[in-house]
């Protein structure tokens, strides 16, 4: 019966049960109406307020009916209901099928109509010359049995909202007079009639955090953008432009006196001052899109589509990065489509089924973090995912997508034992849905943002990440150098008296540098989990540490590729990052720490100065080892050049740098380095300057002059002397 559905929300068809309908026994129509609790209810017309009389209680708990056998045409209305505290006014939902159907035949045309249909949009339609604003509500569950909304608006009762189910499985429902800022969540009964957890909108905008995860209805449409400046300046090409990200984790880059993290706002003023200050091109955020669990730093996320309100609202959020574009300041956030977590809130068995992860627990399963792995074969996981990444670029304007994980959502067997994966169709490791969906993702992005980027973090030496489709590459714009990263640090790690038996760790990352658009990262992961701060992991006194890593740095940036570098490693922190903390700014007060930040902040502009070391990253011609053979000494010297291509290719340079290194805290006097040209030369950089806490060791003459003395290769040398543990940047200054 339908008073049993509608008391045990099992409704699943309530247009063709409630709202006005055509009179099954006679003419005219019958309206019906269900409001639990209430007393009386009449009717009145939405143009004109006409009182068309009271429905009679049919049932009470709250069923009301009335026949209108004089009406020939169906009318739009409102009620006027009286419970037992207050009579108020309900436009009936049940009267706007076509309003909450609308759109749904044409979602998947493109992915970002995921954005713009499902969810919790907030609309206004027009009905006998009477305009009526709300809330569309649209979810997708193909094998729940029923769902309806939820939220403060009906008390939390799933009696109240039952939704229209779709063809497609999308269950919808247009609910008037909701606006911005009221909270809603889906109750879900599942194939067998069994409710589930209270669902969260997986296409929700904006959540409230623990203990409710309750999903928002928001305005994507207040807030007003001024960066239009900003966006046209980035329809270049990345590649051939400067980039030196500051990795950050907003919860933990800086704290208030009383332990609670910066809003956006905040970091707004505060953060976006100081990489403006210490010269960084982008900053790269942690993701943002919402997490239950802080300790999961983001990367176990519930809510693709929405900035975590751990920091602030959506307009909050949008003027955080407006800022950092006004100041000039790219912004890249971390995305996380391979795997999601299993509360109860979220994604995990949506409707009672597996909608969003592989069923078999031997793909769909992941064993590192305890996760579940998105179904990448399946058209509407792709969608979706698409769409959760649109709407950063769309909505967000942000410059870039760093795509976590992706070497796990390449192989079936990424850690995995033989025995607990499922080999593809020819019988190999490759995750061929995922291939797909990575090479579908990046087409996506690119044609419809062409200024902006995707950067793959991959560990493995899978053939083209970087690399266009149309050759076979998966389409990322860049990749990070995870090799260049764990050999140079294993490199620097060594005892400077054992180095020279580690030569090769350093220069590896030559042999394969342009087989990829690579970032030169060191990330978070190199600074938590016992791997120890950056400055611990290098070998010596205090003096040395520092010498150490100010040298490092120097060579990352000189090296052909974009720079990244994790918070905390530009003031030499001695701690592990903690994301339950601030970063020990309270260092700053000695010395050594100010001179690390005021390292890297003059690297930072020097880079930025000398476009010899970014505009040609990616080009073999653009790169000369001067000096890698000397392994006695740990030294190693590289030439960065700019071709003239205004001469045709000629292989003349227009610009050079020469970068050398010394890996040893021994000075070297009147060493000799090989130049390609004769001239004058000058340092133009050098760590261990004493405003860098240095040891201010000279390097000889100001002016270096190449002699027509040949040396390592090349026909002219120059003579200087190397300052223990430093890296020098020097130029050609004259003929």
């Amino acid at each position: 019966m339908l008073i049993d559905e509608l008391n045990s929300a099992r409704l699943s068809k309530p247009f063709e049960a409630l709202g006005l309908q055509p009179n099954p026994n006679g003419k005219g129509f019958i309206m019906r109406a269900w409001l639990p609790g209430a007393k009386t209810c009449r009717v009145m017309t939405l143009k004109g307020k006409k009182d068309l009389g009271e429905l009679s209680v049919v049932n009470p708990d709250g069923l009301f009916e009335k026949v209108f056998e004089d009406v020939t045409e169906p009318f739009h209305y409102y009620f006027e209901v009286a419970y037992n505290d207050a009579t108020i006014e309900v436009i009936d939902p049940y009267q706007f099928r076509e309003e909450a159907f609308y759109g749904l035949n044409t979602m998947y045309e493109t992915p970002e109509n995921i954005y713009k249909t499902l969810g919790a949009q907030l609309i206004e339609v027009e009905v006998d010359g009477v305009k009526v604003r709300g809330t569309k509500f649209a979810v997708y569950a193909p094998s729940a049995t029923s769902v309806a909304v939820i939220g403060d608006f009906n008390f939390w009762d799933g009696r109240r909202h039952p939704m229209a189910r779709s063809l497609l499985g999308h269950w919808v429902l247009f609910v008037p007079g909701l606006e911005a800022g009221q909270r809603y969540k889906f109750e879900i009964k599942d194939n067998n009639g069994n409710r589930l957890p209270h669902k969260a909108d997986p296409v929700g905008f904006y959540h409230e955090q623990y203990p409710s995860f309750a999903s928002i209805i928001s305005d994507q449409t207040t807030y007003k953008w001024n960066d239009d400046e900003w966006r046209k300046s980035q329809q270049n090409d990345k590649l051939t432009q400067p980039m030196s990200i500051y990795e950050v984790h907003l919860a933990s880059w800086k704290r208030k006196l009383d332990g609670s993290s910066l809003s956006y706002r905040e970091l707004a003023k505060e953060l976006v001052d100081y990489c403006k200050e210490m010269g960084y091109t982008h900053i790269e955020l942690l993701p943002v899109m919402e997490y239950p669990f802080s300790g999961s730093w983001g990367y176990q996320p519930t809510g693709l589509f929405a900035p975590t309100s751990r920091f602030g609202s959506i307009d909050d959020f949008k003027f955080f990065v407006d800022t950092c574009h006004q100041n000039n300041i790219g912004v890249i956030l971390d995305w996380v489509p391979a795997h999601f977590p299993t509360d109860a809130h979220g994604l995990a068995r949506f409707d009672g089924t597996p909608v969003y992860e592989y069923e078999d627990p031997r793909r769909g399963w992941h064993p590192d973090w305890n996760s579940l792995i998105y179904d990448f074969g399946r058209d509407t996981v792709r969608n979706f995912l698409v769409a959760s990444a649109l709407i950063w670029l769309d909505y967000y304007h942000v410059d870039g997508l760093r795509v976590d994980a992706v070497a796990s959502m390449l192989y079936w067997d990424y850690s995995r034992k033989e025995g607990e994966w499922i080999p593809n169709v020819n019988g190999g490791n490759i995750n061929y849905e995922a291939v797909s969906f990575l090479k579908w993702f990046n087409e996506t992005v690119y044609r419809k943002f062409p200024g902006a980027m995707t950067i793959a973090e991959e560990s493995t030496a899978f053939t083209g990440v970087s690399r266009p489709t149309y050759t076979g590459g998966l389409g990322f714009g860049f990749k990070w150098n995870m090799g260049w990263m764990h050999d140079s640090l294993e490199y620097m790690s060594q005892d400077p008296y054992f180095r020279k038996y580690h030569h090769g760790e350093m220069s590896f990352s030559m042999i394969y540098a342009y087989n990829e658009n690579f970032i030169l990262s060191i990330s978070h992961d190199e600074v938590t989990h016992g791997k120890h701060s950056m400055l611990y992991k290098l070998p010596g006194d205090e003096w040395q540490q520092c010498a150490n890593l100010r040298a490092f740095l120097a060579y990352q940036y000189g090296h052909p590729g974009k720079i990244l570098n994790f918070m905390g490693t530009e003031i030499a922190q001695g701690n592990e990052w903690n994301h339950d903390a601030s970063l020990d700014w309270w260092l700053l007060q000695y010395d050594k720490h100010k001179g690390v930040q005021a390292l890297v902040k003059d690297l930072n502009h020097f880079y930025k100065q000398n476009e010899v070391l970014w505009a040609n990253d990616y080009d073999p011609d653009a790169f000369r080892w001067l000096d890698v053979s000397d392994a006695e000494h740990s030294v190693f010297a590289m030439l960065r050049t700019l071709p003239d291509t205004s001469k045709g290719g000629s292989g003349e340079n227009k610009d050079e740098i020469i970068m050398i290194s010394n890996f040893t805290p021994v000075p070297y006097v009147a060493y000799r380095l090989g130049v390609p040209r004769p001239g004058t030369y000058k340092v133009v950089f050098n760590t261990d300057d004493k405003k860098y806490w240095g040891s201010g060791y000279s390097t000889g003459p100001e002016k270096l002059i190449a002699s027509n003395i040949s040396w390592q290769g090349q026909y002219h040398s120059l003579v200087l002397d190397l300052p223990p543990l430093a890296t020098i940047f020097i130029k050609r200054v004259g003929d």
